[in-house]
């Protein structure tokens, strides 16, 4: 039964659809996606081309837009949008602390886990589509992780593409774990550079937070073990837009007198545990590193091992002396589930993934460098998440595919710059441009 609904300018329609939890096995176990339908409510009763929608992450649900958000509203000019929950995420059938046990052991887990990366989640989009737009291509629009996805979907079902959109997504075809973060560390280090630069009084108040949490121990309200490398995790956020001023608004009340002397405060908890916590996405956590596995290698904890190339990223030997603290990025690391209690019953689940050395690719070469489908991606200048010569390279091996290479926007470009950036590679892909 599908449930119709409105808000301000669309109707929204709620689709479940039953798929194989292993697409290799048809007639095995099955698990449930959900996706939202969203159509102009001026255009509701035409026939329109469709267009997909797969969230960055791993491990994040669609948006949940209201009305004509972002992009939404540029892509429901001229389409139906489709914004699909991927597997293990959002409404669809969960994967977390709670359901994962019903997989049996940490072994069982991690085995069932290794289903949860861009090939099966894009071998759900295929046997979907056919219900969805009665057998037709359609349009993908892919963001970050999702543009993975979409480099997948042209690597081994180009045929279900009608024109393929990326933005902040085009990753290596070949480069291991090691290797994009050998790439990340560098250009993590610029962006708070550049915050610095920005907020000179955030390098004093990031050393005296960083030194409290040296000498003492913090729990946060909702359990989260709060270290120095915690604190420094988030620099995540200077990768999006308004990251810098986030983070700098954020460190201003970081500290409250108290009776026995300076404490962090409860607002700053209260927001550095809703930044931090995996409760709402652990497979981000999760299957993180194993988004970058196409061989043979374990990924092995490869953001805590090549993290020890980068010294001035360790908080200690920064106080000791007189360098600023360097906060980190877009990694994970084996104290990412000590810390988090939403992680800590996974943590010998993601040391099995991590170990894990059976990982099958996830891209064509070959197939890419003949592939038929209008491409276009925007590919971000220095974004803090995709390293940018890979991404260009990546674009130089898919015929066809046109880029929009700018400094306008960060990361979140189709949210913060969401017409104009949807509009520029629509154009792009038309040949409009």
């Amino acid at each position: 039964m599908t449930l119709s609904y409105r808000q301000p300018g669309v109707v929204l329609t709620d689709r479940r659809f039953t798929v194989p939890l292993d697409h290799d096995d048809p007639s095995g176990e099955t698990i449930e996606l959900y996706a939202r339908e969203v159509v102009a409510a001026d255009k509701a009763g035409q026939d329109l081309p469709w267009l997909l929608y797969l969230q960055g992450g791993p491990g994040f649900g669609a948006n949940r837009f209201i009305g004509k958000q972002a992009w939404l509203g540029r892509a429901l000019k001229d389409h139906r949008v489709l914004l699909l929950d991927q597997r293990g995420t959002g409404h669809s059938t969960p994967a977390n602390r709670q359901t994962l046990p019903l997989r049996g052991g940490p072994a069982e887990q991690a085995d069932y886990l290794t289903r949860f990366r861009a090939d099966s989640i894009v071998r759900d989009c295929e046997a979907i589509r056919p219900e969805v737009t009665g057998g037709a291509p359609w349009t993908v629009l892919g963001q970050s992780f999702g543009g993975f996805c979409t480099v997948t979907y042209l690597s081994i079902a180009p045929e279900g593409l009608r024109t393929a959109l990326i933005t902040g997504g085009l990753p290596s075809l070949d480069a291991h774990a090691d290797d994009v973060y050998r790439a990340a560390y560098p250009r993590i280090e610029r962006k708070v550079t550049a915050h610095y630069d920005r907020y000179p009084q955030d390098i004093e108040r990031a050393r005296r937070i960083a030194d409290h949490l040296l000498t003492h121990e913090v729990t946060l309200p909702n359990g989260y073990r709060l270290t120095v490398e915690a604190f420094q995790s988030l620099g995540i956020v200077l990768g999006s837009g308004d990251g810098s001023h986030r983070l700098h608004y954020l460190l201003e009340d970081a500290f409250v007198r108290t009776p026995s002397g300076p404490a962090l405060s409860d607002a700053f908890q209260e927001q550095v545990q809703s930044l931090l916590s995996f409760a709402g996405h652990p497979l981000y956590a999760l299957v993180h590193e194993a988004c970058y596995a196409q061989d043979a290698r374990p990924t092995a904890w490869a953001a805590e091992r090549v993290r020890a190339e980068f010294p001035r990223f360790d908080a200690a030997k920064a106080l000791a002396g007189d360098e600023p603290l360097l906060f980190t990025g877009e990694t994970i690391h084996p104290w990412t589930f000590d810390c988090d209690p939403a992680l800590r019953p996974l943590r010998e689940t993601a040391d099995l993934l991590a170990a894990r050395t059976d990982w099958t690719p996830l891209y064509d070469p070959a197939r890419l460098t003949t592939n038929e489908v209008p491409v276009a991606a925007a590919v971000y200048h220095d974004d803090m998440y995709v390293d940018t010569t890979h991404s260009l390279h990546t674009a130089g091996t898919i015929r066809g595919l046109r880029t929009w290479v700018t400094n306008e926007y960060e990361h979140d470009g189709v949210r913060a710059g969401g017409p104009r950036v949807l509009d520029r590679l629509l154009a792009l892909a038309r040949g409009e441009e």
